[in-house]
């Protein structure tokens, strides 16, 4: 019986497509696997990887294409989009729409810089002032995260 699409993925799932969107091409189960037991302890089985990124090719999170007797798999929709729809779904389900209230906790939560509230506050300042005629729909794209430091 096939899986119903999932409209959002799994931690799991979205660790192996932040692979697959920084790669920017097609991958094998042994390519992700690599990059992923490259990041990581302990590492994954080959078999686990696989399993994974077919259940997911079925929920229709990836595109899978023949590739020798292999399979090429990418993304089925873009990062962006991906995150949005994330996004959405956690400001509904966990804030009940109030984006400041998600905006307070991912604040306490992230503890930013000096520097990243900066650029935050000019984010919003940009958010502000963009005219009424525009589509609200979140603005440009995210850029991605940095990377923690340790306080060490």
């Amino acid at each position: 019986m096939a899986r119903p699409k999932a409209e959002q993925p799994t931690p799991g799932e979205l660790e192996i497509l932040k692979v697959l969107w920084e790669r920017g091409s097609p991958a094998t189960v042994r390519d992700v696997m690599d990059i992923l037991n490259g990041r990581q302890e302990p590492a994954r089985a080959y078999t686990s990887v696989m399993s994974l990124m077919n259940v997911m090719a079925e929920k229709g999170l990836l595109r899978r294409s023949p590739h020798g007797r292999a399979f090429l798999y990418e993304p089925a929709t873009p990062r962006d989009r991906t995150l949005r729809s994330l996004l959405g779904e956690t400001l509904e389900r966990a804030y009940e729409g109030s984006a400041s209230l998600l905006v307070a906790h991912l604040l306490d939560q992230s503890a930013p810089t000096a520097e990243e509230l900066g650029r935050i506050r000019s984010l919003l300042d940009e958010y502000e002032s963009r005219s009424s005629e525009e589509p609200q729909q979140g603005g440009a794209p995210c850029r991605r995260p940095r990377t923690k430091r340790s306080s060490g």
